[in-house]
Formats: structure tokens, sequence, C-alpha cells
């Protein structure tokens, strides 16, 4: 592997090409090595926007990268620090997500989740056996070296991972994601390498039934969930699966990490090493079906919350409002508010005055901020009342032509365009009724950045049908808006059932 060179330009010896990724301060692009011709991934990070906090973070993401080589951990190459510019260079995987891999198989068994699961331990045992913790595992950062059949699994994404001695146990400060937290750690205990196995354990349960074994949509209950080990193994999906799975799942999912299982073991265990003999090879249909849905969900959290949270490295402490997003419990603990299982969160060891080493504030102007969030109100009003006129060219300006959806007429299938919604236009909308009107109740608006934006909101409306009778209907609405050329468009929405009664659905859109 290539020695960090903080003396030589990156230009001198790679040559950049197409974006792959980008984040709050850095951006992926793929490089081609000037002197071999080999394809990398180069993570570029603008130096000059981080504070002293978020290059320590930096310096120990290179630092731990370096000494990791293994098959199924993205290798780091090259380090290469510029005046205002950090490359990091990594392997160039090309496979996508495990999980998005998975749905698209035409054969999927327990056998198949057994390997997986292997191959994310011996990377996991691999961070262990030196001295590296990952802190994050989860489906996001699990990743497959390319699109071929068979492809390795490559464990990414070591901006969360520390270093530790042997078998230490310490308060690393609170780190990680929702729906993969260990007990200890939302405990507020010394914790150390079991907090990977935990994640390896909802990984595995995930891999075999498609849903998370802990899961609410309120984050208090869901980490009461965790903390008390409270999951189950519900029938009908669960029958079919042999009992050597689940006794592994057990053993990774135990409360107590002094008696959880460690990455080594597990590998020993036979569902993992004598997979040909204990696993089942029976296709798991329902597993495909259930993980296609779960990820379509993770993927709508994760783009409405990566940025809006405190995420990744780089983050805020600040809420739009400029209020603190870490909120003091009454017993003096404090614990940073979030309402998905999906998105990362750090906080360093918190002080006593409330503040959290390493977040900055936002540098924004907050009167300004809150003229945006009125544009945003302002932009779904418009969009609401194109939807009580039936006015559908009105609707088209205001939504993006590939405009995703949820709701309760797609029968939980994410919908992509406009067509969908044309049907509701042409045969539905603005036809039934006499007179309508909408109130948006409680909007609650998230700058995700300077272009993008989430309201999420409740939607009463009011009209009289044909017969003189009045009605009213109640929804829950999420809209995530994104500005182009200067105009926002609505990309992405998010709609419950209706509430009410009404000879049809009027609040659809």
């Amino acid at each position: 592997m290539a020695a960090p060179a903080a003396c030589t330009r990156f230009s001198d010896n790679y040559e950049l090409k197409e974006e792959l990724g980008k984040g709050a301060f850095s951006v992926v692009r793929r490089c081609v090595q000037k002197s071999t011709g080999l394809e990398f991934a180069a993570k570029i990070i603008n130096t000059k926007k981080l504070s002293a906090r978020d290059f320590q973070k930096l310096e120990r993401e290179a630092r731990i990268c370096r000494k990791l080589q293994h098959p199924n951990i993205v290798r780091l190459h090259d380090s290469i620090q510029e005046e205002n510019f950090h490359y990091l260079v990594f392997d160039l995987v090309t496979g996508g997500e495990l999980f998005e891999d998975i749905v698209a198989r035409e054969f999927y068994s327990e056998a198949d989740a057994s390997h997986c699961i292997q191959q994310i331990l011996e990377s996991v045992n691999h961070c262990h056996q030196n001295g590296v913790v990952h802190r994050d595992l989860k489906p996001e950062n699990l990743l497959l070296a390319s699109k071929q059949k068979g492809a390795a699994v490559k464990l990414a994404d070591f901006g969360l991972a520390i270093e530790v001695q042997g078998e230490q146990q310490a308060w690393f400060g609170f780190a990680g994601t929702p729906g993969y937290l260990s007990p200890e750690v939302l405990k507020k205990e010394p914790y150390g390498k079991p907090v990977d196995i935990w994640a390896c354990g909802v990984i595995l349960y995930i891999l075999l039934v498609g849903y998370p074994p802990f899961w609410d949509e309120d984050q208090h209950r869901l980490y009461a969930q965790i903390k008390a080990g409270a999951y189950d193994y519900p029938s009908p999906e669960w029958d079919t699966v042999t009992p050597e799975a689940k006794n592994l799942i057990n053993q990774m999912l135990t409360v107590n990490p002094s008696k959880r299982i460690t990455a080594s073991e597990a590998l020993k265990h036979p569902w993992i090493c004598q997979r040909e003999r204990v696993a089942s090879v029976v296709h798991r249909q329902e597993t495909v079906d259930c993980l296609k849905k779960f990820n379509a969900r993770r993927k709508l959290k994760g783009a409405i919350l990566t940025t809006m949270l405190a995420t990744r490295n780089f983050s805020s402490k600040y809420d739009a409002h400029g209020r603190s997003i870490i909120t003091k419990k009454s017993d003096g603990s404090q614990v940073k508010e979030s309402t998905d299982s999906s998105t990362t969160l750090e906080d360093d060891d918190v002080k006593e005055d409330s503040d959290v080493a390493g977040y900055q504030p936002l540098e924004c102007d907050f009167y300004d901020m809150d003229a945006r969030k009125q544009e945003i109100i302002k932009m779904t009003e418009q969009l609401i009342e194109a939807i009580n006129t039936g006015d559908y060219e009105a609707y088209t300006k205001i939504c993006d032509p590939h405009l995703t959806a949820f709701e309760p007429e797609a029968l939980g299938n994410l919908v992509e365009g406009m067509d969908f919604h044309k049907f509701y236009f042409d045969n539905v909308l603005g036809k039934n009724c006499k007179a309508v009107n909408t109130t948006i109740l409680n909007p609650h608006v998230h700058l995700l950045g300077e272009d993008a934006a989430c309201i999420a909101y409740v939607r009463l409306t009011q009209y009289m049908d044909k017969q003189g009778q009045a009605h009213t209907q109640q929804s829950e609405e999420t809209r995530v808006w994104h500005k182009r050329d200067n105009k926002w468009q609505n990309v992405h929405f998010h709609r419950s059932g209706v509430t009410g009664s009404s000879p049809f659905t009027f609040a659809h859109k």
C-alpha cells in the first residue's frame, strides 16, 4: 500500500473522472492512477470548511483505514494532504449495496444469508484483531466489489471508527445508527468491540426475513426495545428458519456485552462454518419482497434526514430554528433527537454545560432560514391548491417529472413519474365536489442545505359534495423539495391513509 504522500500533489499522480457521490464537505469521484491506469475512488474533502475537531476525525479515519487490509474491507490506497483539500484514494467498488443486490437475485436462501454474514464477520474480525471498532455497521455500509455474481462483500465508511486497546471498554461517546445501536451505548455505559457484533445480529435478522428486530416510529420506544433486548421470531416467516440461525442471532443479540459472542467465535458457529450441512437452501421469496420495502423505506428516510441530523463526521448541534438538537433528559443525560432508524448520529463525550465537542453552529442567518421556510410552506400551499382545483398543468410545473411517492392508493409501492397521479386529475380531482378548503396544520420545515428542504404537516380538507353534504378528511404528509434553476420542485412525498368519511378519496396527491 502506498505511503501517505502529503508533499505530492494529487493531480501529479491521478486523473479525476466523473462524480460518484457527494456529502456535506466532500465529493467522491472516480480517478485513474496515471502510472498504472488502475481505477480508484477519490474522496475529496474540503478542509477549509472543517473545524479543528472535524480535521482530527478525518485524520483518525485515514489512520484507521491505512492499517486495515482485508478482502472484505474497502481499502485505502493513498492519502494526500494539500492546502485546501484532503484526498483519500480507495478501492473503486462498483457492485452497489449488498441489500440492493439481494432483491435483484432470482434465488436467495438461508445459506446465501449465511455466506453474506460470514463475509461481514470476517471484516469485523479483522477490524477487532487490529484494535478497531467500526461503530456504524448497517446495510448502507455493506457494498459489493463488482456486479459479477459472487462478488465479495466489502465493509465501507470508517468515519465513526475508533481505536481501542485489546478488550478495552470505555465511554467513547454516543455514536452509531439508531436501529443498530447496542444496549450498552443507549445506556451510556462503557463499550467496545461487542457493539459491532450487536449490529451484526440486527443485520443477520434482516437478511433472514427482510425487516429489523427492533422497530418503532417513536425513537424512545425503539430505544426501550433495544435496551431490553425485546425481539421475537413471529410466525409464519420465522417457522422456516433453522434453529441454528436463530441460535446465532440470540448469541449476537445478547444484552450483556460480556456474554455476547465474539466475531471469531461467530465464524466458528455451525450455521456459518458448516452451512452446507446446517443452513436451509429453500428460496425465501417473502424475505426478498419484505427486503424490497425495507430498502425503499431506508432510502427515503436517508435522503430526507442525512443532512438534517447529525450525520457522518460533520454536523451541527442546532436545528433549523437555531435550537440545540441535544436535549437534556430528567436524569441529566443527553440524547440527540431523531425519528429515523437509518441515519448516523455521533456525539463526543458530553460536557456538563450541554456543549458537545466537534459540533459547530450552522454558519447562516436564521432570519434568512425563516424566510426560506415560509417559501416552502407557500409552495406546498400552491401545490395543494392545484390539487383542489384539479389543475394538472399547474401541478406539473411544481412537481419534478420523476416525482416519487408513497401513498395508500399505491398499495405500499413506491411510484415514480406523473402518470399515476394524472389518472386522478383526469377522473377524480375537482370533479366530485362543489367547494373545497384545505388547511395545513403544524407544518415543520427542515432545510437541507441551500437547495433542498423537507416539510411535514397535517392536511385537513373540507369540501361539499354534489349532494350538498359537508365532509372533512385528514392525512399526514411529508414532502421533499429541491431547488433547480432557482425554482422549487416537489421531488418526493409520503402520505398516510385518510381519516374521515367521504364517498371518494379527495386528499389524493
